[in-house]
């Protein structure tokens, strides 16, 4: 190979797809792809919306099915309701979200980004089908760009922008409803803005930056600003899993002219799997942290070696090893520590998740306080109680000592109904006999009970005198 010819495959190198010579932006006018490949993404697609835009509608005893309110610090998953006081069940959840990331994208690659990621699924099979029916082809859509302003350019791209608009603006409304709820949502068009001005000012927010994202930022989130993207240098190896080109079969590229011997590779030089990628980039040149895994390539690289009766799977899944030695994706032994680690953390998760309670109470004596003494030989400490009821739905409580003979004595009220998800305080006193106290400072356990059911236990300690 002479010095022009590795200079021509190398140049990728030397350069990133979306950006020109002079460091501008070179905007990406993708073809519409069809094919197998394509059509499993318009069902996965339907499906996808269908969940994402119903979820938050959803509610199960009363309380939505899922809700992520970061400002209030509450968390409902599968209709159960998480506090800060669960932190620990989301860090394990988090480390266990880590886990899987790191295990799938050894094994799968970028398989998420091109198949369930939002940011793909709205911006390829939404926004950018909007753009093709009204700005036309790839080649119409650069024609109208840098041709002048017209009456029939205005009209599209108010048109498209407009679409936009309201496309961003139903995201944005439904992921509000993940964060606030729905009925939180529909109170802004029940009553005055003037009640709701901070929410309101979040729908327009997210709107217009949805709308940014999709209308003019689109692939550069998946090139630039993503983070998971960047970590495939990490964790890919020669046996992960990628939209690949088979370069052992492909080259040397050749035009294709028939009824003629082909003495080069398969690949035609065709320029289809360039012309269809979201991202701008050529699969031929190896993997690349652009390829989102879409398969837009595949689909298109199919349709060309069907039209030249070459066989399919120029561009297809595969590993590095898989091209270059012809092997099937193995368990390594990486694969298999983070597969390992991961079924403890879910497992750990899971149980975590089950055992979790409803009621969480902490008491403690209250400060500066010591023991008094009763009529009757009896002795009394005066407790502060925090009870936190993560339910939806008041419950009533009743505190017993365990195991030993005594009272507990509320102060300013005579039962104890818990409110629903918040946090109670209670004061009472425990009054023993004196004659039970044998220590200084004694341990005893106190029970809540839901009618009659003990739902919870606490411990805590009991002053007396000294012996």
């Amino acid at each position: 190979m002479d010095l022009d010819d590795l200079q021509h495959y190398e140049s990728y190198r030397d350069r990133v797809s979306t950006v020109d010579e002079k460091g501008g932006r070179n905007w990406v006018y993708a073809l519409k792809p069809h094919g197998a490949f394509y059509n499993k993404r318009i069902l996965l697609t339907i499906l996808y919306l269908i969940v994402f835009f119903s979820l938050p509608f959803i509610k199960v005893n009363g309380m939505p099915f899922v809700q992520f309110n970061i400002p209030e610090g509450k968390f409902i998953l599968f209709s159960k309701i998480f506090w800060p006081q669960d932190f620990y069940i989301f860090a394990i959840a988090m480390i266990t979200f880590v886990i899987f990331i790191a295990l799938f994208t050894v094994i799968y690659g970028r398989l998420f980004c091109g198949w369930v990621c939002p940011q793909t699924i709205f911006m390829e099979m939404i926004f950018r089908p909007i753009e093709w029916l009204i700005e036309g082809n790839p080649a119409e859509q650069k024609q109208l760009n840098n041709g002048k302003w017209s009456f029939k350019k205005m009209g599209k791209k108010l048109l498209k922008h407009l679409i936009f608009l309201v496309i961003s603006f139903v995201i944005a409304n439904t992921f509000l409803a993940y964060i606030f709820g729905v009925s939180r949502l529909y109170k802004i068009i029940e009553e005055p803005i003037s009640n709701h001005v901070a929410l309101f000012f979040g729908v327009i927010v997210f709107t217009l930056l949805f709308y940014l994202v999709f209308a003019f930022v689109r692939e550069i989130v998946c090139t630039t600003i993503c983070p998971y993207g960047r970590l495939q240098g990490v964790l890919f190896d020669q046996d992960t899993m990628l939209v690949a080109y088979d370069y052992k079969r492909g080259e040397e590229r050749g035009k294709f002219k028939k009824n003629e011997t082909r003495t080069h590779g398969d690949c035609i030089d065709c320029h289809q799997c360039v012309n269809v990628c979201p991202t701008g980039i050529d699969i031929r040149n190896g993997t690349q942290l652009d390829c989102v895994n879409c398969t837009a390539c595949i689909d298109a690289c199919d349709f060309m070696m069907e039209k030249v009766n070459l066989s399919k799977g120029l561009i297809r899944y595969a590993s590095e090893n898989g091209i270059a030695e012809g092997k099937k994706l193995t368990f390594t032994p990486k694969i298999k520590a983070y597969s390992a680690l991961l079924v403890v953390l879910l497992c750990v998760l899971t149980a975590l998740l089950v055992t979790r309670k409803q009621i969480d109470a902490h008491i403690t004596r209250t400060g500066g306080q010591l023991y008094q003494e009763l009529p009757d030989n009896k002795i009394s400490n005066l407790y502060n109680a925090k009870i936190i009821n993560k339910s939806n739905k008041d419950i009533p409580i009743e505190m017993k000592l365990e195991g030993i003979n005594g009272e507990v004595k509320l102060i300013g009220k005579s039962e104890l109904h818990l409110k629903e998800e918040t946090v109670n305080e209670v004061t009472f006193f425990i009054v023993l006999d004196k004659n039970i106290v044998k220590e200084h400072s004694k341990k005893i356990v106190v029970g809540l009970y839901e009618n009659g059911k003990k739902i919870g236990t606490v411990k805590t300690k009991f002053l007396g005198p000294f012996i």
